[in-house]
């Protein structure tokens, strides 16, 4: 089961996530249908169905973590019509494996990864504390990039549609103007090589609460201007600064940049992890 289970990890789920140009993490529900082994889609869109009604139940918002995707694909002869799609968060492909027929041996495999990768992120205190450095940041960066997906999501419904500018609002207030490029830049990182992925915990935990506290500000005051929404996260930015300078702790940009990215980290236990079961 153990060898199985890495083959799922690493094979299969793993393989067909997506990353969009803000480095948020998603998965298309035509492609997990595939690897859960639902042949007729109307069945599959069945288990989603249950997905998002166990989410609606949790009291957690379904459009934060089931996206419709609809496109156009071709039937022959040149005609077109649309297919029903979603981009998934993490938190609704765990949702839709654990609505799916056990039976079968890739759902049974599914909702033991998604046990152990859950049981995983929760960590109290005492275990956090016990971490390295390494798996701190880890585990933050994890946070920050579902963080995204939710304050994208929000900033969507406030308007939004410059998401670069809208992001950039909220690095200028954090780091006394710097937008990401100047972030980057001091950084010394390559091109389009992501900063977040150079943080270090303390550094990741300033910027997640930049990211939490925008995306609930956004809900509650219900924004719906692009300029509004901008002004905001630069605003959340710079209060977040603020409280950091008068508690008398470093400023982000003078934390230091750590010498490995979180992409080498991943990579080297994904490493350890395939030798560790060879």
């Amino acid at each position: 089961m153990k060898n199985e289970l890495t083959k799922y990890q690493e094979k299969t789920f793993e393989n067909i996530k997506h990353v969009d140009e803000y480095g948020v993490e998603f998965w298309l529900a035509r492609e997990l249908q595939i690897i859960l082994e639902y042949k007729d889609w109307r069945k599959f869109i069945g288990v989603i169905d249950k997905a998002k009604e166990a989410c609606q139940n949790s009291n957690i918002i379904v459009l934060d973590h089931f996206v419709g995707a609809d496109k156009m694909v071709k039937i022959g002869s040149g005609a077109q019509r649309k297919q029903t799609d979603y981009h998934l968060s993490r938190y609704a492909c765990y949702l839709i494996a654990q609505n799916g027929d056990s039976r079968k041996e890739s759902i049974a495999l599914a909702q033991t990864y998604f046990a152990i990768q859950t049981r995983r992120q929760e960590l109290s205190e005492k275990e956090y504390s016990a971490l390295t450095e390494d798996e701190k940041r880890l585990y933050q960066r994890d946070l920050t990039r579902k963080g995204n997906y939710s304050l994208n999501i929000a900033a969507k419904n406030a308007g939004v549609k410059n998401f670069d500018k809208f992001h950039n609002s909220g690095y200028k207030g954090l780091y006394n103007g710097e937008t990401a490029d100047d972030i980057a830049k001091r950084k010394g990182l390559r091109y389009r090589e992501d900063i977040l992925d150079n943080m270090g915990s303390d550094e990741l935990i300033a910027n997640l609460f930049r990211i939490s506290q925008t995306e609930q500000k956004l809900k509650k005051e219900k924004v719906s201007s692009e300029t509004i929404a901008n002004d905001m996260h630069y605003q959340v930015g710079a209060e977040i600064r603020n409280t950091i300078k008068r508690l008398g702790g470093t400023m982000p940009e003078n934390l230091p940049t750590p010498k490995k990215s979180i992409k080498e980290l991943e990579k080297e236990n994904k490493k350890n992890l395939i030798n560790t079961n060879i």
